[in-house]
């Protein structure tokens, strides 16, 4: 057997959007997850709904916790707090799992297709999602660091582009549309607007020309008239894709009628849960690129539905991490299960600092891929430190050894 015995959630006050989840069994095991957002409601659901339920019950059974998890009474609509809860809960089991067997998740999942997957950096900076809000370059901000690439798209997206390809990143992600939605509240751009925003991309032609691959990410802050506008005119750079143009990226009507509306590949996306809003979106022909997020839309086990969806209907595959170190993993983990996976989003910034000093275990990038971890389960465990901080906030249900 391997029953549930305790859940503990941790969090701190330095990276408030975080919160990670420790499951216990009574045969010694520890796995672990996270989630994102809201982190003071996903711990509320943990303990007060998750916790009487999931003690006690076997932790080897992940389909029928998924399949209870997935459907609660509310809030079962995108990545709500119940289903973020839901997805630590899967993440940990499934870290459970390969740990039970002495596999990474991946071999637990069924095995890899790939043994190494490419990385684009999301030029992020160090501390772009970590708050409240998302952080805006405006003027000429000083950098934080030698990797705060989001000041440096917004400054000099060239060197910036020349700087990743020294360290053979392949490629790269922007979004210097983000600080004009604002003045219309996303219902229209000027032409002055949509020029500035284009610069970043003209920059990163003239200095590497095509030898970097780029996305251009769009964070939903767009109605369906600027978002073609914007969209039409990145055609000219060649972009890989473009991310979350619109409002509602459920809106499989809308988004169907933007790709009719430009050449530019749509991708989308992370805020969504579950496989059937999935589903309605590749059913629709409303997106090129399937994005999702292992710490919102439900966990490994609702992952590999979406991922199989992405494959019947022959689109390509990209795991988000924007978040945390754990959901890092677990993307990188289905990436290297899912048939038409393509690329693994990493934020350097993050890899080089802060995801460090959280984990004992973060992703091998050689050559611009991320290798398969070794390690048995997720292949990395929240380091001892983290919980015993002055600024960590633990709260247990349950029976902790």
């Amino acid at each position: 057997m391997s029953n549930v015995t305790a859940l503990r959630t941790i969090r701190i006050a330095e990276r408030p959007n975080l919160i990670w989840l420790e499951v216990e069994t009574d045969d010694g095991l520890l796995g672990l997850g996270e989630s994102f957002r809201g982190a003071q409601a996903v711990e509320a659901v943990l303990h007060e709904q998750v916790a009487p339920w999931l003690i006690g019950r076997d932790a080897r059974h992940i389909a029928a916790v998924s399949r209870h998890l997935m459907n609660p009474y509310l809030g079962y609509n995108s990545a709500s707090a119940e289903i973020r809860a839901a997805s630590a809960v899967d993440i940990a089991l499934w870290d459970l799992a390969g740990q039970r067997q002495g596999v990474p998740v991946y071999i637990a999942l069924g095995g890899g297709v790939r043994e190494r997957i490419p990385v684009y950096n999301t030029c992020a900076g160090y501390a772009f999602n970590s708050g409240a809000q998302r952080r805006i370059v405006e003027g000429r901000e000083a950098a934080a660091g030698p990797y705060d690439d989001q000041v440096a798209f917004m400054h000099d997206a060239g060197a910036l582009a020349e700087s990743l390809l020294s360290e053979n990143y392949g490629a790269m992600k922007i979004w210097p549309f983000d600080g004009y939605a604002a003045a219309s509240g996303g219902n229209t751009i000027s032409l002055a607007d949509l020029k500035a925003g284009l610069e970043p991309f003209r920059k990163i032609r003239a200095a590497v020309g095509d030898r970097i691959e780029v996305m251009c990410e769009l964070h939903s802050l767009w109605g369906t008239h600027a978002a073609a506008r914007i969209c039409q005119a990145l055609e000219d750079y060649g972009v890989y894709w473009i991310e979350d143009p619109l409002f509602k990226m459920d809106d499989a009507g809308a988004l169907q009628d933007l790709r009719r509306q430009t050449r530019a590949p749509i991708c989308g996306s992370e805020t969504l849960a579950d496989a059937r809003t999935f589903r309605k979106l590749l059913a629709a022909d409303a997106v090129d690129v399937v994005m999702l997020d292992l710490a919102w839309c439900g966990g490994f086990s609702e992952a590999r539905k979406i991922a199989a969806l992405a494959e019947m209907h022959g689109k390509p595959l990209a795991p988000h991490d924007c978040t945390g170190p754990i959901a890092l993993m677990a993307g990188l983990h289905l990436a290297l299960n899912a048939p038409t996976a393509i690329f693994q989003e990493v934020v350097r910034a993050t890899l080089a600092t802060w995801y460090r000093d959280l984990v004992d275990g973060l992703p091998v990038i050689e050559c611009g891929q991320a290798l398969a971890p070794v390690g048995p389960g997720l292949g990395s465990r929240l380091r001892p430190e983290v919980r015993l901080r002055a600024d960590a906030t633990v709260r247990e249900s349950g029976r902790p050894r």
